[in-house]
């Protein structure tokens, strides 16, 4: 055990130059602690953790490996209480029951622009109607989509339309994605759809830099939508604008299952088409005047305009995730040009990272900050790695026949290795956030990846220059045509056979696994680092839980059911798309379909009719019932119950009746059916005593500020 602990220390000791690296996963295990527990912490938890340990830190000895755990621990309080202060500082009202039929009053603060219409977040809302809650229940924020035949409207307009409201979804099933912790964030505290077209009452300005920046990007997407009609004026918008809402849903899925969805995301391949474009044009600019390129450097002044538009660009597309960690990226790359630094380095991730997070402490558990970071901290530490092997090679190049030859052939296979390295790095959190693998990314991206840098991205730059002067149709239209190119290779890429594969959701502690495994594999220099390798294959083979046998959603109103092959049914007279959807890909299943019993599940008795579905499993007879006047009848045969209407009074003999009651106040409801007994649970528990949740008493205890304040 010496020897262990001195080698231990010895080899920490050597990678001291890389201990800066984990300050922003320390940070960040604080955010994923907070996210993880039980009950709302106290704020003060985590300025106690930061105090005392940074307290600490500054007794240690300097340089001391004591002292950088110690900072380690303060950077995770840190985080811990950042999160928890931006929780309680995004307090707002949230709608405790659905309206229908209200009239709602908002200034349009964002327009997103569907296939079939707009969607439109309402801020300063006032609500009237018979059935409206008091003032104090009534959202700040709301987001609501209008029906066809809405007016012409822009951010800053004031609109009265007639909706149907009700709160943020929560889970789909116990553990699954919540929605109603993004709309926390987001400050909706209601969402609905228009019932009849809406009517503007007073014309605005947008107010302040963002929500100006915000009518522009409107703006923009307006007048791309004009210049590229049809599927492929909604990838442009995507591009330019970071508006992916305008996608037709048959293209978005062939997007994702060809692994050409990350192009639709502005990030990190925007960002360096921009900047690189507009460096090559400044350098080349000004040396094309030779009494000024003699005389400046043009590098470093492409350098500052470069920086200029990657921030313009970031603000406009709407600042995602993504954008924001591809432009401090290149903000940090930008200055080391200037100071005559190294421009690509894992310490360049490392402060975006720190700066991404404490803008945005909650962003770290989303799908975006994830497969973000994992592909670029990936990338750069293959790039580290191999740097030997490449100097090699391009000393060996000197000498070939074909020297362009060979460098065509070594750019190729650069492209299918980064292409490689990106989709296996964020492949499996892929699979942990949506059950589905694309298998066939690689093709697609080697056509799809020069496609965009070569035309697609610099028309579009074209585009955006030109647009001041109203010409932007000169160059969208070109840029359209790429775009048609891309869809295409998008669309025969995902009909291909096993072009993507579906599996079933992944436990929570392999996303722990994956990231940590990941981080070690890739943070650290010295062999050790190789011991990260089992720990990512522990997280990707460690197989899910058993599925739940019975399912209710948390509005009551749909009811599935797991048979013996393991397929997701539904079994209630309402169906709801985005629920059974949900359900199946949490299986691996491409869909849930309405359950038919066999032939001889029928002899015996089972099936659906009427509003009643009975099933057995095992020892276990079960009732589904959509139908009041099958209630009876169900309660008396079977032994476990789940209705979509009120059954606690009527059914006392049956072991298990789950109503909509139940629904309403724990979320959806999962039943496991063993030999053994019952195993029931509930979304509102799964998530704990949390301010998103429900009727959750953290929620109560927080202060709701009035609106504006």
């Amino acid at each position: 055990m010496a020897a262990v602990r001195v080698w231990l220390f010895d080899t920490l000791q050597g990678e001291r130059g890389r201990w800066m690296l984990w300050l922003p996963v320390a940070m960040g295990l604080g955010i994923a602690v907070y996210f993880e527990l039980p009950v709302e912490p106290s704020i003060w938890w985590g300025v106690a953790v930061a105090g005392v340990a940074a307290l600490v830190a500054l007794l240690a000895p300097a340089g001391s490996l004591a002292r950088a755990l110690l900072i380690g621990a303060a950077a995770a309080g840190t985080g811990l209480g950042l999160v928890t202060w931006r929780t309680a500082e995004l307090a707002a009202p949230v709608l405790t029951r659905p309206l229908f039929g209200v009239n709602v009053e908002g200034r349009i603060a964002d327009i997103q622009r569907l296939p079939t219409g707009k969607r439109v977040v309402l801020e300063a809302v006032r609500l009237k109607g018979a059935n409206v809650p008091n003032l104090e229940a009534t959202p700040h924020r709301l987001r609501v989509t209008l029906s066809k035949g809405a007016p012409p409207i822009g951010i800053g307009d004031r609109i009265l339309v007639l909706a149907n409201l009700s709160l943020p979804a929560g889970p789909a099933a116990p553990g699954a994605f919540d929605f109603q912790r993004v709309a926390w964030f987001q400050q909706l505290g209601a969402v609905g759809y228009a019932t009849q077209p809406a009517a503007v009452i007073a014309k605005g300005q947008p107010s302040g830099l963002v929500r100006t920046l915000d009518q522009l990007r409107a703006e923009v997407v307006e007048r791309i939508l004009r210049a590229v009609p049809g599927e492929a004026g909604g990838v442009v918008a995507a591009l330019l604008a970071g508006e992916q809402s305008a996608i037709e849903k048959e293209l978005a899925q062939a997007m994702r299952d060809s692994g050409l969805a990350h192009i639709l995301s502005i990030s990190g391949l925007h960002i360096v088409f921009v900047v690189g474009l507009v460096m090559a044009l400044v350098r080349y600019g000004l040396a094309l005047v030779p009494f000024v390129g003699l005389r400046v450097n043009a590098k470093k002044i492409g350098a500052v305009i470069a920086v200029v538009v990657a921030l313009f660009y970031t603000a406009l597309a709407g600042a995602p995730v993504p954008a924001q960690r591809a432009c401090a990226m290149a903000g940090f790359a930008l200055l080391a040009v200037l100071l005559d630094r190294t421009a690509l380095s894992l310490r360049l991730v490392a402060w975006a990272a720190i700066l991404v997070l404490a803008i945005a402490p909650e962003s770290l558990t989303g799908a975006s900050f994830q497969m973000s970071f994992t592909a670029v901290i990936a990338l750069i530490a293959a790039w580290e790695v191999t740097r030997g092997w490449r100097r090699r090679l391009a000393a060996e190049g000197e000498a070939v026949r074909f020297p362009w030859l060979r460098r065509m052939a070594l750019g190729f296979g650069a492209s299918l290795a980064t292409t490689l390295i990106a989709l296996v790095a964020t492949g499996l959190f892929a699979a942990y956030h949506f059950n589905r693998v694309s298998l066939l990314g690689v093709v697609a991206n080697l056509l799809g990846v020069p496609l965009t840098g070569f035309w697609i991205m610099p028309w579009g730059l074209a585009a955006m220059l030109l647009m001041p002067l109203g010409l932007e149709a000169w160059a969208l239209v070109p840029m359209g045509w790429g775009v048609d190119g891309l869809n295409a290779i998008a669309r025969a890429v995902a009909a291909w056979p096993e072009a993507a594969a579906l599996v079933p959701s992944m436990p929570g502690i392999s996303l722990w696994l994956l990231t940590l495994g990941g981080l070690w594999v890739c943070l650290w220099r010295k062999p050790w680092r190789l011991a990260g390798l089992p720990i990512v294959l522990a997280g990707a083979l460690l197989g899910p839980g058993p599925a739940p046998d019975l399912l209710m959603s948390e509005d009551g109103r749909v009811l599935g059911l797991k048979d013996a092959r393991g397929e997701v049914h539904i079994a209630s007279a309402r169906t709801d798309r985005f629920i059974s959807d949900a359900w199946a890909r949490r299986v691996g299943q491409e869909g849930a379909k309405r359950w038919n019993a066999s032939a001889e599940q029928r002899q015996d008795g089972l099936g659906c009719a009427s509003g009643l579905c009975t099933w057995r499993k095992g020892p276990w007879t079960v009732a589904l019932v959509s139908d009041p006047g099958r209630l009876t009848e169900a309660c008396r045969s079977a032994d476990v119950v789940l209705a979509t209407l009120d059954a606690q009074r009527i059914c006392r003999g049956p072991k298990l009746v789950l109503d909509r009651r139940d629904a309403w106040r724990e979320g959806a409801q999962a039943v496991w059916l063993t030999e053994q007994g019952l195993v029931r649970r509930t979304a509102n528990a799964h998530r704990g005593d949390r301010p998103w949740v429900p009727n959750s008493p953290s929620r109560a205890a927080l202060p709701i500020r009035p609106p504006g304040v």
